[in-house]
């Protein structure tokens, strides 16, 4: 008992907070009007979103005119489709202008167009919500104008904005598919976080949850959206969650919403964020939280909204019905009697439709009276019930008359006093007929206006396909424009990427290319050093064979002649060894040095000669060293030296071209043919070392020379004796 009224004082102190602080908040609180126009050329802006700290929100009209409740030190944000959003801080209470920079450039769309559309069309928009809950038919007509003003142009904005008043006309009047296709239009010609919201609502109304998540919830993410706008959605994100039935999730959104409302001091959404956490929490049976946030949007109501309240009080009440809770039940409802009776006051001019059917004199009556029911109180439930019985007739409410006039009739019978409880079933019964017949024309009008509707739906239809065809060039030329405007910029991007792609697939396979011949190059130098490494070995125990074949003879002259110029030889060779090519006129001297060298050992079996063509520029011709004397080497050897009678050896050098030479060596021996028939065993078992070194440094030379070496192999004579080895050299370039 002590906690419990330590925590009533609590809620008291708290309360007395609130009042006080919101009290003060009013004091400071003034209506702020303004204007919003281009600054170059003074034209109003209609359409314009003005919202503040508080989260109050408004809309600048044709004039570019609006009225905003506000304080000093607050921010308005200026914010509409084609501008950039701006920030003024309110400083003082006083009418303010508001200019904006480059809207004609954002627009230049319409520049064709009479400067006076947008201030027309958003007048007929001004003209349907006026008559929105007056007279439907003349609302979707304003609708209409608008669509119709907006002929050729295209303006898919104003279009927008047109179909998204028609939804709201549509789900005034409860047509909520009607409203639903409207706001989708709207959608898909201009999306807008307001038309999103106003659709989200609507799936809500229509319990289609999960489209309304769909839609919403990337809008959470929007970082730029008003606090208003913020707080309305996280409380339609809720009502889908709650909808759902997955009640934590419900609160937690409406937790957000209402942070953002109490930040931002915007009252409306802080009565109706706690009103639902107050519904949440009591569908999950937490009766002490569900019961603290009833009180905080009753208190809230209560101290701005009158009207508000009495809907807060009422809800309250329902809620103290599902608890049993009959005395606080009855005395919230008497208290809603009261309020009743004074808004209805003259000077007061409550109308129905701000409160709804469900809050009325009658109906609260019969809720006091059936209380008092469930308690068995029927003496204090029969004033009840009648006066709700007097009040329905006089408002001609025949469902409460009907219900209220059974629950007295059951009453009198409990009581045991059936004459009155007869006669009341038979009013009942007669309240029975007159309904019915009531209902049969209500479902009646009820037809009629679901006809007019689609009626009116249908010009709208018709009227906008008219549209679509009288600017059908119009829109395929836009659309032309559009479209090679679009095809210019894939066709650039595809280009500029298929260039990208090009040079990075350029770029790699140079990489790998170089790459790749830098690795076939090291293992070309590699592969010659290692040929030249054997090459060199091959000659040299040639010579000294040669060198041996004289110490045999015991021709010690000739054997120290022979090894001089060897000496010089081997020094020539060992200094060209590691090139890959050296200057023609040195390999021709080493060439000759190795000739006079195998002549002094074979005198008798041949003589020789080399010739060099005056026209050859010796000078610009380069060959790999050791190339020539293998082949002079075969043809002393397995040609010139098997013939009977001296033979002759000739290497000749002449032109071939501008940019080549052949070297031509020529033998009179016997033939490649008789000198592989000659061959011993042995012989045959053994391949030329020579020649197969000489012809794999040719092929690696090549490669990387480009074919800069040419060889070619045929015999001298048609009877097969003779060789002939030509060279064909290519100069560099």
């Amino acid at each position: 008992m002590k906690d419990y009224c330590i925590y009533i004082m609590v809620c008291l102190f708290l309360g007395w907070n609130v009042i006080y602080s919101q009290s003060q908040n009013n004091a400071l609180k003034f209506n702020l009007k303004g204007r919003v126009e281009v600054r170059s050329t003074g034209q109003p802006i209609s359409g314009v979103s003005i919202s503040n700290d508080m989260g109050v929100f408004v809309v600048t009209n044709a004039l570019g005119e609006f009225e905003i409740k506000t304080r000093i030190g607050d921010q308005l944000i200026i914010e509409h489709q084609d501008i950039e959003t701006l920030w003024y801080n309110v400083e003082k209470n006083d009418d303010v202008l508001i200019l904006v920079e480059g809207f004609e450039s954002s627009v230049s769309d319409r520049s064709n167009s009479p400067p006076d559309i947008s201030i027309r069309h958003q007048q007929l928009l001004d003209s349907a919500e006026h008559y929105k809950a007056k007279d439907i038919e003349k609302s979707i007509d304003f609708v209409a104008q608008s669509i119709a003003l907006l002929g050729k142009r295209g303006r898919r904005k104003e279009f927008a904005r047109s179909l998204s008043k028609l939804g709201e006309v549509y789900q005034y009047h409860k047509q909520l598919d009607l409203a639903i296709d409207n706001y989708e239009d709207a959608l898909e010609n201009n999306k807008t976080i307001a038309t999103s919201l106003l659709l989200g609502r609507a799936y809500n109304l229509m319990s289609r949850f999960n489209e309304t998540i769909g839609l919403l919830d990337p809008l959470s993410k929007v970082k730029t959206m008003p606090p208003y706008q913020s707080a309305v959605l996280y409380e339609l994100l809720g009502d889908a969650k709650k909808g759902e039935g997955k009640t934590k999730e419900a609160i937690e959104l409406y937790n957000r919403g209402l942070l953002i409302a109490e930040k931002n001091q915007n009252t409306s959404k802080m009565i109706d964020l706690n009103s639902k956490l107050a519904d949440s929490y009591s569908m999950d049976n937490q009766a002490m939280e569900a019961e603290a946030y009833y009180g905080n949007s009753l208190e809230l109501a209560v101290q701005s909204a009158p009207k508000r309240a009495l809907q807060e009080k009422e809800k309250v009440a329902d809620f103290y019905k599902t608890k049993s809770r009959f005395n606080e039940e009855i005395n919230m409802r008497k208290s809603s009697l009261q309020e009743l009776k004074r808004l209805n006051a003259p000077n007061v001019g409550l109308k129905k439709l701000e409160l709804g059917d469900t809050i009325t004199s009658q109906r609260i009556n019969y809720k006091i009276a059936n209380a008092y029911i469930s308690q068995d109180k029927y003496n204090e439930a029969i004033p009840f019930l009648e006066k709700s019985i007097v009040e329905a007739d006089s408002d001609d409410d025949l469902v409460v008359q009907k219900d209220a006039t059974r629950k007295l009739s059951e009453v009198y019978k409990v009581k045991g006093d059936f004459t009155k409880a007869l006669e009341t079933y038979q009013t009942y019964v007669a309240l029975v007929d007159s309904l019915y017949v009531r209902k049969e024309q209500e479902i009646s009008r009820a037809s009629r206006f679901n006809r007019e509707i689609a009626n009116a739906q249908n010009r709208l239809t018709g009227l906008e396909q008219e549209r679509e065809l009288s600017q059908s060039k119009y829109d395929l030329a836009l659309t032309e424009q559009e479209l090679v405007k679009e095809s210019n910029k894939r066709q650039q991007l595809v280009i500029y990427s298929l260039i990208f792609g090009l040079l990075l697939t350029l770029l790699a396979a140079f990489f790998f290319y170089r790459s790749n011949q830098q690795q076939k190059l090291a293992n070309n130098l590699l592969a010659l050093k290692s040929l030249r490494s054997q090459m060199n070995p091959h000659f040299i125990f040639n010579a000294l064979n040669s060198v041996n074949n004289f110490i045999s003879k015991s021709d010690e002259r000739s054997a120290n002649r022979y090894l001089s110029d060897f000496s010089k030889l081997m020094r020539s060779v060992l200094e060209n060894s590691e090139e890959d090519f050296i200057p023609l006129e040195k390999e021709l001297q080493q060439l000759e040095l190795y000739i006079k060298l195998e002549h002094s050992r074979f005198e008798d079996k041949f003589d020789y000669q080399i010739t060099l063509d005056e026209t050859v520029q010796v000078s610009k011709f380069q060959i790999p060293p050791m190339l020539l004397q293998p082949y002079i080497e075969n043809a002393i050897w397995h040609g010139l030296r098997y013939r009977e009678e001296k033979g002759e050896l000739s290497v000749d050098v002449k032109e071939n071209s501008e940019d080549s030479i052949i070297i031509s060596i020529t033998d009179n021996g016997i033939g490649r043919k008789k000198s592989a028939e000659i061959k011993t065993q042995n012989q045959k078992k053994q391949k030329s070392k020579g020649m197969g070194i000489i012809q794999k440094r040719v092929a690696i030379l090549n490669d990387m020379y480009t074919d800069k070496v040419d060889i070619k192999i045929s015999d001298l004579q048609e009877n097969g004796t003779g060789t002939k080895v030509l060279f064909i050299l290519k100069r560099e370039k």
